[in-house]
């Protein structure tokens, strides 16, 4: 059975993976809440999506704050009943080291969003006991890597997070789907100067996400590829791993 979405919320929409995917369901009798802190760039891909055909709204709510977001999701909600929620607001270290405060910064925004985004979806569609909500997680989740450690662990609270949830509420009727993409090209990836294996088009990200949705799968990973690959030495031994692992080229995003 492939399910059907004609309201959602998207946070993190103003750019990367977010805004190829509010582009990708834009389209005539679909209505989309755009989330993005950029003002301008969230404008820019509204006007494309109402080019499309589809009915936009804007906002610009801070993830990080519980009340502002439940707040905005709450009202979205009222105003149509969202059939798809995509936690999808983000940052990366910024190629910094992981020390305390960047970590705290990480994880107020990549685990502390995702709260604050999710759960009053939660609240929003298990009485009516339908609805999906997305998480937006990394492949960086299976492994912790070098100059990446605070950004690899807020990723990996969001995928035990999301895959724990969602036997919870599946018998409600709510699909919980973890998306865990490798390297898409966004404003993040694009100040990685080293080499970065199937980098893909977030057009392309966006494509793989939106079926996987359709199909309620509980985790959307990509590319292959890589995913088994990091899996693999996810489940090796560290001291076995660790001569190799600090070879890998260090996240700048």
């Amino acid at each position: 059975m492939t399910e059907t979405f004609a309201s959602i919320l998207i946070t993190g929409a103003s750019s990367g993976i977010g805004a190829a995917l509010a582009l990708h369901y834009a389209a005539p009798g679909i209505r989309l809440v755009l989330h993005g802190r950029d003002a301008g760039r969230l404008d820019a891909v509204a006007a494309e999506c109402r080019a499309k055909g589809a009915t936009v709204e804007t906002t610009r709510f801070d993830v990080t704050s519980r009340d502002a977001a439940a707040e905005a999701i709450a009202a979205a909600d009222a105003a149509q009943p969202l059939d798809l929620v995509i936690a999808n607001a983000g940052i990366g270290s910024g190629g910094r080291d992981d020390g305390h405060d960047n970590t705290v910064a990480i994880f107020d925004t990549n685990v502390g969003g995702v709260f604050n985004t999710l759960y009053p979806a939660l609240a929003a569609m298990r009485p009516r006991g339908r609805g999906t909500v997305a998480l937006m997680s990394s492949l960086a989740s299976f492994r912790g890597l070098p100059g990446g450690a605070a950004y690899g662990a807020s990723k990996a609270a969001v995928r035990v997070l999301g895959e724990g949830l969602r036997g919870e509420y599946l018998k409600d009727g709510i699909n919980i789907s973890v998306i865990t993409p490798g390297y898409v090209v966004s404003p993040l990836t694009d100040r990685n100067s080293h080499r970065m294996p199937f980098l893909m088009p977030a057009k392309r990200a966006a494509e793989i996400i939106a079926r996987g949705l359709a199909r309620g799968r509980a985790r959307i990973g990509f590319p292959r590829p890589m995913l088994w690959t990091i899996v693999f030495f996810g489940a090796l031994s560290p001291n076995f791993v660790d001569r190799w692992i600090l070879r890998v080229p260090r996240k700048q995003g």
